[in-house]
């Protein structure tokens, strides 16, 4: 049985993993689509895909990572950490991914675009300031999440515009 600091833990990193990941590979992949001119509804159905199959994978390897290290621990037969991981991981990384694919359901890609980008960028300053909480460097952690999400929305639209 894991103590509640390490069930803490888990359900920490699984969520912050999961969010940051849900909103960054779906507005990184969403801008790149739309930077090279596809059409809405495509961009929304590929969002739509995205997230599904990346949620399910994002949880189904965060229920292996657990159990693996509970099998070291020596808690073969308890998989109810790993369980909860890959719960967690696929709940936060599916309704974050939501936040960057819902602007394409209701604008056209010249606003969604944009929106997309802003509300994940604000979202990841909102996760970095929340996981910081603790340490007493909320806003150094924002700005950290936000540059480094960035960064990988830039991957995202960069790879777009070269194979436009």
């Amino acid at each position: 049985m894991r103590s509640m600091a390490l069930r803490s833990a888990l359900f920490l990193r699984n969520l912050v993993f999961g969010v940051e990941d849900g909103l960054v590979s779906t507005v990184g992949l969403l801008s790149g689509i739309a930077i090279a001119g596809v059409p809405r509804g495509t961009i929304f159905l590929t969002g739509v895909v995205l997230i599904f199959v990346e949620a399910f994978s994002m949880a189904a390897g965060s229920f292996l990572s657990e159990a693996s290290v509970e099998e070291m621990d020596g808690g073969i037969d308890d998989t109810r950490g790993s369980v909860d991981a890959a719960v967690i991981m696929f709940a936060a990384y599916f309704s974050a991914g939501l936040i960057p694919l819902l602007p394409y359901l209701k604008f056209e890609v010249a606003q969604a675009f944009p929106l997309s980008i802003v509300s994940s960028v604000l979202a990841l300053l909102l996760l970095g300031y929340w996981s910081g909480r603790k340490t007493n460097a909320a806003w150094r952690k924002a700005v950290r999440m936000a540059f480094v999400g960035g960064l990988a929305i830039l991957v995202g639209v960069l790879a777009g515009s070269l194979l436009a």
